[in-house]
């Protein structure tokens, strides 16, 4: 049997001149900004024209391109070494903002043709912003005659808490002694999204009670990062809680638990920006987790996830 796996992710530029076109896909779709489609487009030009110049230089800090893509690349591999066996299994990355997007994965899997198709977000949380639309887009254009099942979120699947677990673990030890907070840090939403119903606030504080349960005596919260926008977001802010450490004397133990590869808002934004605020506040230790990425144990969870999804494919 030939199963198809569709793995979806952001994307990201692969380059300083496809910063911009990437910002005006993001902000085109409809579940960023909710706004009729002749407001939404022009609008999303608008934003993407006058963030580009910062986002560039947030680029340039990692070499003028975003890595995910050949992270994500990786974990479709590993995870096809993991299944393995009986079945002919291929993964596809999936990007919804840059290349490679829904259309050209849509015709790569049709050269295949698969006999099961199973969608995987590499979102462990959902939310309507991020596997919500990206199964929008892929269920608007895929026309497939065949069985498919979606993994619709595992914000406690025990491989990607096992593996989370054992890399929050080593940064604990990288710590030393001394007070020491683990930061539980996830990309942030508009608040008014939370109240309307998308269920991510509350996946991400279960992944973080799952993770912290595991290790037993933390002193840990959760925070958000990567506000944009004059709207009111969920918090409390990742900058406020390292600034609320410092005043504590406590060191940072920092995992962001919302992504699982990495790229400019764990790179930069993680490793740069809040680095130097953690030092200009007197943070007396910052250690920043690295995302689960191939780890064996969340591959593996992923592997999981595949074989149950196929236990329930609909057609």
């Amino acid at each position: 049997m030939k199963i198809a796996i569709i793995l979806f992710n952001l994307g990201g530029p692969d380059s300083l001149e496809a910063v911009q076109p990437f910002l005006r896909n993001l902000f085109s779709d409809s579940a960023i900004i909710r706004l009729p489609t002749w407001l939404r487009l022009p609008l999303a030009r608008f934003i993407a024209s006058r963030r580009a110049v910062k986002a560039k230089g947030i680029y340039a800090q990692i070499g003028g391109s975003s890595p995910i893509l050949g992270q994500t690349e990786a974990q479709a591999r590993a995870l096809e070494a993991a299944l393995e066996g009986q079945h002919e299994w291929r993964g596809y990355v999936c990007m919804r903002y840059w290349h490679p997007m829904t259309e050209a994965v849509v015709r790569s899997v049709k050269r295949f043709t698969p006999d099961r198709i199973v969608l995987l977000p590499l979102y462990p949380q959902f939310s309507t912003t991020t596997t919500g639309s990206s199964f929008k887009a892929w269920n608007d254009t895929a026309k497939f005659a065949v069985p498919t099942a979606e993994v619709t979120n595992y914000p406690t699947e025990p491989g990607f808490i096992a593996a989370s677990v054992e890399l929050v673990k080593q940064g604990l030890a990288e710590a030393g002694a001394g007070a020491k907070r683990v930061l539980f840090s996830a990309h942030g939403l508009p608040e008014k999204m939370i109240k309307a119903g998308d269920p991510y606030q509350s996946q991400v504080e279960q992944t973080a009670a799952a993770i912290s349960g595991k290790i037993g005596g933390l002193d840990w919260s959760v925070c958000y990062q990567s506000r944009v926008g004059p709207l009111k977001w969920i918090g409390p802010s990742t900058g406020d809680e390292i600034r609320r450490a410092a005043a504590d004397k406590a060191g940072v133990v920092l995992y962001p638990l919302s992504f699982v590869s990495e790229h400019s808002e764990t790179l930069v934004e993680l490793d740069i920006d809040y680095r130097r605020l953690a030092q200009q506040s007197g943070v007396p230790t910052y250690i920043r987790v690295p995302t689960v990425g191939t780890h064996p144990l969340f591959i593996a969870g992923l592997a999981n996830l595949v074989r149950s999804a196929l236990c329930s494919t609909k057609s």
